[in-house]
């Protein structure tokens, strides 16, 4: 009876320290992998089979399909992804979460060869754990120490692993356990133990693990480790089901197509397993099901079913789609996709790439407001002004939206990389809100010329020509530098920006001229002083944006250090820019 106690307390202290292992190491793997989780937003086609090597891939990478079709919930939920996008990257998360259980097949390896030895995780883990502490605590770069956590992760793994292993070994000879799982040599009870297992868990990579470490015991056959994978395979699906909880349709036809796929490949496959062990013991007179199973047969069976999964249901992906949308059926009010899903917080390098696409569309909107407002000046219409004031409130809900999400993002765990990004959006899109501000504020500038009935003098309206000319520049580069990542236009944006505020300053003194000479009226100086002073912080705000632009290419730059020492070097980028924007808006 001690001797029982004391072996489950190692079974629990065992699986505690898996479970911890393989949440520190997934959670290292994708901080360490999130420039690469980010180009899985340019990398998503119409082909399943890229499709499937792209969710394979990921999979593999962060060592968890949960993660990755929750992803997917919250990119079909966004917009991201198109629903049949989905179908071939949840098939790829099948398979690609085969590659734990062959990175804990290695925990059944036998032989008295040195090399054979050396394979064995209780001689290589606490190297990896030593070099893990080193460079984590040692080591100041951020990825470096993403790299200790991995290393210590996997050992913390792979000591669970064995932990769990000891533990259960005298559970060889007990007689109760072996009619447990005499009792899982049933099909049903199979696949339902493993489905209950994995749902508890959540997380089928942790419960083939388990599996693993019992069939150490030498007491598991094929018999009872089939059906139990299969429903690990089903069971995984919870994660997928309640992140689409308060998802739109076509995300949570997206949980349905994950959970359709691994019901019915177990429907088929299982059968044919059973069909497949009568015929050859019928004829052979040998029972693939009592093959005693090792944590590699595990690896294999695991694998082998994922794979024919795939192979048999890839073809039919418009058929799951098609049962997908007819189990969830459009409703009578159309739903609209969230701009920004907390289901991708899970995976904080693909949130802050979302994030940064948003900001995008707000500060198109922004721009294109300003523009419209800058038409009106001369060529005013109701129409347009409603238009730029309508642009302004979806702005203003943009922000609100975006600085939210970006707050919460900001709490969690992230690489220095998507930490300063998500904190220089933060700040772009303050201006950006205030460019669209601008907006309406010249449209009041535009509103009181036209009640007042006010005029400019002709060269007063050639020379605001001049300076709108330089601000839809100035805004054209900040939005190409912002949305199109073109960061050649990034540092031709200070240079324009000081040539504006030289123009600001001649149009302000040559007005001045103007009114000594009663060529323009006091109250027509009002109002174009007003349309100067907004026009000059458009271009303060698009030099805030540019200044953040350089900050994220260089993480470790001053920037106003930098640009101050540009500004004073005769023959800089800079210099050859002003003169350059000089020529370009002169008023002579």
């Amino acid at each position: 009876m001690n001797d029982f106690v004391l072996n489950a307390l190692k079974l629990l202290g065992g699986l505690a320290m898996f479970l911890f292992g393989m949440t520190v190491m997934g959670n290292a793997l994708e901080k360490r992998a999130g420039s690469q989780l980010k180009n899985i937003l340019a990398n998503l086609t119409s082909s399943p089979l890229k499709g499937f090597l792209l969710g394979m891939g990921v999979t593999a990478v962060i060592q968890s399909s949960s993660a990755t079709t929750v992803m997917v919930v919250g990119f079909v939920n966004s917009g991201i992804m198109q629903l049949h996008h989905a179908i071939g990257v949840i098939m790829g998360a099948n398979v690609g979460t085969s590659v734990t259980s062959w990175l804990l097949s290695l925990t059944g390896i036998e032989g008295d060869v040195l090399w054979v030895q050396l394979l064995k995780p209780t001689s290589f883990t606490p190297v990896l754990a030593f070099i893990g502490v080193i460079l984590y605590m040692f080591c100041k770069r951020q990825k470096t120490k993403d790299t200790g956590l991995i290393l210590l992760g996997f050992a913390v793994l792979m000591f669970g692993m064995d932990s769990m292993s000891a533990a259960v070994k005298p559970l060889a000879g007990n007689e109760s356990f072996q009619q447990i799982l005499i009792l899982f040599s049933n099909p049903l009870f199979g696949v339902l133990a493993g489905t209950i297992l994995t749902a508890i868990i959540q997380s089928s990579s942790a419960s083939v693990g388990i599996l693993q470490a019992l069939s150490m015991t030498g007491s598991i056959t094929c018999a009872a480790a089939v059906p139990i994978i299969m429903g690990q395979n089903i069971g995984t699906c919870i994660s997928t089901i309640l992140s689409s909880i308060g998802a739109n349709k076509n995300a949570k036809r997206a949980s349905t197509i994950h959970v359709a796929f691994n019901i019915i490949a177990t429907l088929i496959l299982l059968p044919l397993y059973c069909l497949a062990d009568y015929l050859i013991e019928r004829f052979v007179g040998f029972s693939v099901g009592s093959i005693v199973v090792d944590p590699l047969i595990i690896a294999i069976i695991h694998t082998v079913f994922n794979l024919l999964a795939v192979v048999i249901l890839m073809p039919f992906s418009k058929q799951l789609e098609k049962l997908a949308c007819f189990l969830v059926r459009d409703g009578k009010k159309e739903e609209h996709t969230q701009l920004l899903d907390k289901r991708l917080l899970a995976t904080p390098s693909v949130a802050v790439e979302r994030c940064r696409e948003v900001a995008g569309v707000m500060a198109e909107i922004s721009v294109n407001s300003l523009l419209k407002s800058l038409d009106l000046i001369t060529n005013f219409s109701q129409k347009g002004a409603d238009e730029v004031r309508d642009d302004e409130n979806r702005v203003d809900h943009y922000e609100d939206e975006l600085g939210t999400y970006l707050v919460k993002l900001s709490s969690l765990r992230m690489s220095e990389a998507d930490s300063a990004e998500a904190s220089k959006l933060l700040h772009i899109i303050g201006d950006f809100e205030r460019i669209s501000d601008h907006a309406v504020n010249i449209v009041e500038s535009a509103e009181e010329i036209r009640d007042k009935k006010l005029v400019l003098s002709a060269d007063a309206q050639r020379e605001l020509a001049v300076m709108l000319d330089a601000i839809r520049e100035i805004l054209d580069l900040a939005l190409q530098a912002f949305s199109g990542r073109d960061y050649n236009k990034v540092f031709m944006i200070e240079p324009l920006e000081e040539v504006i505020d030289h123009l600001r300053d001649s149009l302000k003194r040559r007005h001045i001229t103007r009114l000594q000479r009663n060529d323009c009226t006091i109250e027509m100086g009002f109002v174009l002083s007003d349309l100067l002073i907004n026009l000059e912080r458009v271009a303060d705000h698009c030099s805030n944006v540019g200044c953040c632009m350089i900050e994220m290419t260089h993480e470790s730059l001053d920037v106003h250090e930098y640009l101050t020492k540009l500004k004073a070097q005769p023959n800089s980028e800079f210099t050859t820019g002003y003169e350059y924007y000089r020529t370009k808006y002169s008023l002579a």
